[in-house]
């Protein structure tokens, strides 16, 4: 065996030239996303009016284990690709736990995330069929930083709605995308008319990732050249992230790391699902896998108390639907700071999978707790974390320190999803005491569960 070294690094011939498509190995594919109108399955010709129409192939993909990543796309990969897999050392010695503990850094990109994987590979696309202009929203701002930078790079116009909520937390994020160009509306807003019916019906609305989809949608369908795209959730998205999950096991392998547990924050699905990726596979293929846990937040506790179920995927209901775990696409999540994590539904992909009993345990946490977990890692590692990341954080040092009290010796993978260096004002309002824990009553959920369609 080699010696392991603080971090591992793969070379660029080491790097995945493939994505890794885990649909075509599930053993129950998920239910298909069904058209609006008619409710029935959707085909190719319904998706292309909104999405890139490779983009498009991508999601109805179920044969496909493989597919190839463009020498574009990966030429861009390789100004931040591959992330290193990094001994969190400091934090074992600090938790005084016999485990081992690694993360899998994803935020060393100037966007600070995970997001920029899928963001450049949607923006090629785009760029590729000859379109002029993209849309999409976004919660904390990670997915729009990224995809404005993509667009920047492709020569692409792009419009972000971002959560209102976020946008008032977060305005260096804001001028950041509009710094490469983007431009940027707060959601929901005036300039569409599902904007206008949310806000003549919610006037106090913080806003939601489910409000600025229907908006950036309808911009979308109703601007020349332009197409819709988004940063988690779909099928096409959980493919390009493939690529954190394949590196992460290329350089697991190399070192002889097996990982008993593997865990990542979990809100539309995108950083979870890429990666557990390839360990995913293994299990799929009857092979020895990781524990793997998804951490949500307690405020929108999506996996851990919602519903499986067909849903809108936006609260203007102007979306397809999709089988998967939902709070309601009318459910509002609590303004907490973890705004990517904000979303009422989850993957179809990682809903089914969860639902077969291959993922093995989601648990939902508090944003105070995270908090604690993430000055602790910051102080520790010398990473200021993504609150999204604070919650991988939070479990993967509970699951030590249950090591601490048994004596085991397991090895922990979490996915480090970001950096929260524009999340000055979490920090802020964690450190002077002020920060508050929000969790939804029975009472709260049940009125989402009642607004889902009958299908």
């Amino acid at each position: 065996m080699n010696e392991i070294p603080y971090k591992i690094y793969l070379s660029e011939e080491e790097m995945p030239k493939q994505w890794y498509n885990v649909r075509a190995d599930m053993k129950t594919d998920h239910q298909p996303i069904l058209h609006p109108g008619t409710l029935q399955p959707v085909v190719l010709d319904d998706l292309t009016g909104i999405f890139c129409t490779e983009l498009a192939k991508q999601e109805l993909n179920r044969e496909d284990r493989f597919i190839d990543i463009p020498g574009e796309i990966l030429d861009f990969y390789r100004m931040y690709r591959p992330s290193p897999l990094v001994r969190a050392y400091c934090l074992e010695k600090e938790l005084d736990t016999p485990a081992k503990i690694y993360y899998k850094f994803e935020g060393s990109n100037t966007s600070g995330s995970h997001k920029l994987n899928s963001a450049v590979a949607q923006a090629y696309y785009a760029k590729k069929q000859g379109l002029t202009g993209l849309t999409t929203e976004t919660g904390a701002g990670q997915w729009g930083t990224a995809l404005s930078m993509a667009c920047a790079y492709f020569g692409l116009d792009l419009k972000v709605y971002m959560v209102k909520n976020s946008i008032e937390k977060k305005p260096y994020r804001k001028m950041v995308m509009e710094t490469y160009g983007a431009n940027v509306c707060p959601s929901p807003s005036n300039t569409t008319e599902v904007g206008r019916k949310i806000l003549d019906e919610f006037p106090d609305t913080t806003g939601s990732l489910g409000c600025a989809i229907s908006e950036a949608v309808e911009t979308a369908v109703t601007t020349e050249k332009t197409r819709y795209v988004l940063g988690s959730v779909l099928d096409q998205v959980l493919l390009h992230q493939s690529i954190i999950g394949l590196e992460t096991k290329i350089a697991a392998d190399k070192y002889d790391i097996i990982p008993d547990i593997l865990i990542g924050c979990a809100g539309g699905g995108s950083n979870f699902g890429g990666l557990i990726s390839a360990y995913m596979g293994d299990k799929l293929h009857g092979k020895k896998a990781p524990y793997f846990i998804a951490v949500e937040p307690a405020s929108c506790p999506t996996l851990t108390r919602g519903r499986y179920a067909y849903d809108f995927c936006d609260t203007g209901k102007v979306t397809p639907l999709a089988k998967m775990y939902t709070l309601g696409s009318g459910f509002i999540p609590s303004g907490i700071h973890a705004g990517g994590l904000r979303y009422h539904g989850m993957s179809p992909i990682i809903s089914q999978l969860y639902e077969d009993g291959y993922i093995d345990e989601a648990r939902a946490v508090k944003q105070t707790e995270c908090f604690a977990a993430a000055v602790q890692f910051a102080r520790t590692e010398g990473i200021l974390p993504a609150p999204e990341s604070s919650h991988a954080i939070k479990a993967a040092v509970d699951e030590a320190l249950k090591c601490k009290l048994s004596g085991e010796q397991k090895t922990i993978i979490f996915g480090l999803s970001g950096t929260g260096y524009f999340d000055m004002l979490a920090y802020q309002e964690y450190n002077s005491g002020k920060m508050q824990d929000y969790m939804p009553t029975d009472e709260d959920l049940e009125k989402g569960f009642a607004a889902l369609p009958k299908v």
